[in-house]
């Protein structure tokens, strides 16, 4: 059995030229657009566009930390924000 190895083993998942985040964007603006129509369309092309200009500011992985800091998502196997003491 033949196995396609990819080329880059840490790039990003990709469909076209946005990476999955952003197609997530773009599909949630979307699904909102539907549901309100009107200027929501709008959204449609502004949200992601902003998006990933903010992406492009920041380092890898920003999103993922602000989502911690506000209390949406929490680490796996990583101490707490306010440990004071972390032993291994």
């Amino acid at each position: 059995m033949k196995k396609q190895f990819p080329q880059y083993l840490s790039a990003p998942l990709q469909v076209l030229f946005w990476d999955s985040d952003e197609l997530c964007i773009i599909l949630m603006f979307f699904t909102i657009a539907m549901i309100f129509g009107s200027v929501t369309w709008l959204l449609v092309v502004v949200g992601p566009w902003g998006y990933s200009n903010v992406k492009k500011k920041y380092p890898r992985g920003f999103i993922r930390h602000i989502l911690y800091f506000a209390g949406l998502v929490n680490f796996q196997k990583y101490p707490d924000f306010f440990e004071d003491v972390f032993i291994e």
